[in-house]
């Protein structure tokens, strides 16, 4: 192979990568926002220019060639190089204006951040904001998100984290569903009602264990991975559920299981790349969304 004479698209490599990473034509396409064609195109053009053949197709999806296996590292370096390329030229920038996304689990997104938000329509209305509703931990080195809020602090080291305090959760009820199934008056009577989960409600029973609230599995008759969503649920008189408790608290047809119950903890961080700390509306909305969710730790968690 004559590796001085080659010539391709970055664009091919990003599809290569990007079909590697999700498996499928469609899902590349998808994820780069553009055709299940082109995609092929693109790969067929750079194992055209390589003059190798990177993956193989069947009626059981794509594999990597030996040639393809071989490349990959190679390939992703070259992604992460240029990934790194954008994000510095975007720090530079100083125009106060243009697209930036934060990321946040779909209850926080939903309850706060339209609120916390609002002033940036006055100090910077050339800010377009996208937000990321999901409950994964989207990867700011590659750009899923600019800014994100995670309730874990983040090890890579390119990523820089505020902590912005800790938001406190308790067990509520909707009270129609107390009225009807009588209030519990010890942590172990608790367990004998109805629960409603969140993304993965197994993980809260040890925490609840250790609290003398033996709840098992089978308590949970509802779940969901949505949080506002498994929030809808309670309000619906599902039964009991783990939440903020700065939501629980404000609303009036809901109610705290037992009153003295003691509170989860859940740590709040702000999050971005480093590199972004120097482009202007990254930090402005980075600041606008420190100040706005300090100040409602400081308030006692209270959302409104």
């Amino acid at each position: 192979m004559n590796w001085q004479a080659i010539s391709f698209d970055w664009n091919q490599v990003r599809a290569f990568l990007a079909t590697v990473q999700e498996g499928s034509f469609s899902g590349a396409a998808r994820v780069l926002k553009t055709t299940q064609p082109t995609v092929g195109r693109q790969i067929g053009g750079l194992e055209k220019a390589l003059g190798v053949t990177l993956v193989e197709r069947s009626v059981r999806g794509l594999t990597l060639t030996e040639a393809g296996r071989d490349l990959l590292e190679h390939m992703r370096t070259m992604g992460e190089a240029a990934t790194l390329i954008s994000m510095v030229a975007d720090g530079k920038s100083q125009d106060v204006s243009g697209e930036v996304t934060v990321t946040g689990t779909d209850l926080l997104s939903a309850a706060i951040l339209p609120r916390v938000l609002k002033p940036l329509r006055q100090t910077a209305p050339g800010i377009r904001v996208r937000i990321l509703a999901s409950s994964e931990m989207q990867n700011l080195t590659q750009r899923e998100a600019d800014i994100a809020i995670r309730h874990v602090r983040p090890d890579q080291p390119d990523l820089i984290a505020r902590h912005l305090g800790d938001f406190r959760a308790n067990l509520y009820a909707a009270s129609d569903y107390l009225d009807r199934v009588g209030r519990p008056h010890t942590p172990r009577d608790v367990a004998t009602l109805d629960f409603v989960g969140n993304a993965d409600p197994e993980r809260l029973m040890a925490p609840l264990h250790n609290m003398g609230v033996p709840i098992r599995p089978e308590s949970f008759v509802m779940s969901s991975a949505n949080g506002v969503v498994a929030w809808e649920l309670v309000k619906a008189g599902y039964g009991v559920s783990m939440q903020p408790e700065a939501l629980g608290d404000a609303d009036p047809g809901i109610e705290r299981v037992l009153p003295d119950f003691p509170s989860l903890e859940f740590p709040m961080w702000l999050v971005t790349h480093r590199e972004l700390q120097t482009s202007r509306r990254i930090r402005v909305v980075f600041d606008l969304l420190a100040r706005g969710l300090s100040e409602r730790v400081r308030r006692g968690n209270r959302f409104a």
